[in-house]
């Protein structure tokens, strides 16, 4: 008998055909992983902006640039609790603050940045600038919250040199609530020291709010630098004028464009020293009764008394006030020592009704000049045209 052959089953195919499908899922399955990509990780995060604050100097803005992002905020601090504000450039990568830094200060900077994929961060850093050699200050006028006549200009000396007058008028902003025309000028002072007036065109109109925000500190003058700002702020009132004929020897107050009064006076003797100065005067002060010395003016010892009701027109000392010696002149001569002399009764009503910043327009034919720019406000003595030339920005 044959020996009977059975055949053995190919087990193989099935274990193969299980094999494929096991590593056509995890092909699926990490496809489905990496977006169907090359199979790399999640990416890794932006590195955060690379943010730099220049080298402070003092007169220059402050500088924040950043590298590999864009600036969100910039807060930079003063030591007394003063900030800087300031903008950022266009793409973001840059800011620079509105004002300078000042000498002799120290300041915080915080910078908040932003990477590429949005996340902030935020950096602080700090600085001290030099301490200046000289620091210069001014003093202004009309004084903060005053009522003044229709002639007094905005004026500011300096205590210092002022040889980088450009760039000081930049920083002198005045607002007024009429939109007064009307422009700087420089001048010096009967001290000798450097001045900037702010006159209208024509005098101002009653009722004029005007302020002066002078940004000044971390300003260099060339004869020291500003340390700090300076504001002041006053109203005009009545319109009033006095008119002085010297060659008719009577003063004339007009108000609101009426007369409404005539006083004889005396003005400075004729040929010499002791004449009167012609032109536009403003009142700069109402000071009452003050001893007067003429060794001060320079005319040795002709006078040393006390004397009433007295207003100051000049610096060089050229005032209106009582002057009951010359009674016998009032109306009839010039006999003073270069003032503008009346009774006693008058000169207490005239001393009451006048303001400071009333304009006084003198004239005579037997003067010693025209009352000069500095000496008190003689601005008005100059043509509009003539007055706009003296700024720094022309």
């Amino acid at each position: 008998m044959l020996p009977i052959r059975t055949r053995r089953p190919h087990a193989s195919r099935p274990v193969l055909a299980a094999a494929a499908l096991v590593a056509s899922l995890t092909a699926c399955t990490a496809q489905a992983a990496d977006g169907g990509g090359s199979g790399a990780g999640a990416p890794a995060p932006a590195t955060p902006a690379k943010v730099t604050v220049a080298d402070p100097v003092a007169g220059t803005p402050v500088k924040v640039t950043a590298t590999g992002g864009t600036i969100a905020a910039v807060k930079v601090v003063e030591a007394d609790g003063g900030t800087l504000t300031g903008r950022t450039g266009a793409g973001g990568t840059s800011w620079v603050s509105d004002r300078k830094a000042a000498p002799g200060a120290s300041y915080t900077v915080e910078v908040t940045s932003r990477s590429g994929d949005g996340k902030e961060s935020t950096t602080r850093s700090s600085f001290t600038t030099p301490k200046p050699e000289k620091v210069n200050k001014v003093t202004l006028a009309p004084g903060k919250n005053t009522t003044v006549g229709i002639g007094h200009p905005l004026s500011i000396v300096f205590d210092l040199p002022v040889t980088r007058k450009a760039d000081v008028e930049r920083q002198l902003k005045v607002t007024t609530s009429n939109g007064t025309e009307g422009s700087w000028g420089w001048v010096k002072d009967y001290s000798g020291r450097d001045r900037a007036d702010w006159r209208p065109k024509d005098y101002w109109k009653p009722g004029t709010k005007v302020t002066l925000a002078a940004d000044l500190n971390g300003t260099d003058s060339g004869g020291g630098w500003f340390v700090r700002d300076y504001s002041t702020g006053f109203t005009v009132g009545t319109s009033q004028i006095v008119k002085v004929d010297l060659d008719a020897h009577r003063l004339t107050v007009v108000r609101d464009g009426r007369t409404v009064r005539t006083i004889p006076v005396s003005g400075g003797t004729p040929g010499g020293d002791k004449r009167s100065w012609r032109g536009t005067a403003v009142l700069m002060a109402k000071e009452g009764t003050i001893n007067m010395n003429s060794e001060t003016v320079g005319l040795g010892d002709a006078y040393n008394k006390m004397v009433d009701y007295s207003m100051r027109l000049t610096w060089s000392g050229m005032y209106t006030h009582a002057a009951p010696w010359n009674a016998a002149y009032f109306g009839r001569a010039n006999k003073s020592s270069g003032c503008i002399g009346m009774s006693n009764e008058n000169a207490a009503s005239f001393y009451a009704s006048v303001n400071v910043g009333d304009p006084f327009e003198i004239k005579g034919a037997e003067t010693k000049g025209i009352v000069a720019e500095g000496n008190g406000y003689g601005a008005w003595n100059l043509s509009w045209e003539q007055w706009r030339a003296k700024s720094a920005l022309r």
